[in-house]
């Protein structure tokens, strides 16, 4: 396997963001190309936001993930992105220029173009949500002067999401994403994932647990409602128990013993599969 640890270069000024001297990275992780198997085989490819309320990336929600997707013959790319006092919109633009990277690097990362998927959980899931219905926003695609769909996510997977500004919102990861500007109504309806929705927005895979105290299950239900709305290909499983941040829901990626959780352990295993057959 090949690991590499890349920067992620965003001019913060442009966007009149202070994002406090923290410097995003990105981390790749490539599974080896072999003669007795498929020299010139193409890997699907996660882009992984792990959660942290916009405060933090877990590392709970990040090499673990990233370590079980290259098992299964994907490549995975873990994106340390900006979290307060950073706002919106840096953390998506440097998610842009991960999906970006990957797109360019295709070729020499051995790279299914067609099987490029972001993948987040909680706020991460939010940040994922997010980019996969405004990668072709103008503020997106003129700050990097895209000429084309060199940021296109093929697919999101999504963990117990932050996705509504709404009645049902985790307002914590919406101030830290937004700030003072939380009052800005016009703002708070762009990151409203559910309400941004279109027909350029990517199939969905989305897994909640029916009893999250911390992200009602709401935010999953409306996101998979607006996709449904577009005709755009969901697949949704919500398990009946589990608190909020299960991750891989296995001693692996355990805080504790309630982290884990075997029923809903199977979701990285059909994630895979889905990611596969997109």
């Amino acid at each position: 396997m090949r690991y590499e640890v890349l920067d992620i270069n965003i001019d913060y000024q442009k966007i009149h963001v202070d994002n406090g001297g923290f410097q995003p990275k990105m981390s790749i992780y490539l599974p080896d190309n072999s003669p007795e198997i498929q020299i010139d085989r193409k890997h699907p490819t996660v882009v992984i936001c792990p959660g942290g309320g916009y405060a933090m990336t877990s590392d709970r929600e990040a090499e673990p993930i990233a370590l079980r997707f290259v098992a299964a013959g994907c490549n995975a790319v873990v994106v340390r992105y900006s979290c307060a006092p950073a706002r919106f919109p840096a953390a998506l633009l440097e998610l842009s220029y991960a999906v970006a990277k990957v797109r360019e690097k295709a070729q020499e990362w051995n790279v299914d173009t067609d099987k490029i998927a972001v993948c987040g959980f909680s706020a991460g899931g939010h940040l994922a949500a997010s980019f996969s219905t405004l990668w072709n926003r103008d503020f997106v695609k003129d700050y990097f002067h895209y000429q084309g769909r060199e940021n296109q996510p093929n697919g999101m997977i999504l963990g117990y999401p932050v996705i509504t500004s709404g009645e049902h919102a985790h307002w914590g990861s919406i101030e830290n994403l937004l700030g003072e500007k939380t009052a800005d109504s016009v703002l708070l309806e762009l990151v409203s994932v559910e309400k941004q929705v279109s027909d350029d927005t990517p199939p969905a895979f989305i897994w909640h647990t029916f009893d999250d105290t911390c992200v009602p299950v709401e935010n999953s239900l409306l996101l998979a409602q607006a996709l449904a709305a577009k005709k755009i290909s969901t697949e949704l499983h919500i398990f009946p128990s589990g608190p909020h941040g299960l991750s891989l829901s296995s001693e692996e990626t355990a805080g504790d013993p309630s982290m884990i959780v075997p029923e809903c352990q199977v979701w990285i295993d059909m994630a895979i599969r889905w990611l596969k057959n997109l």
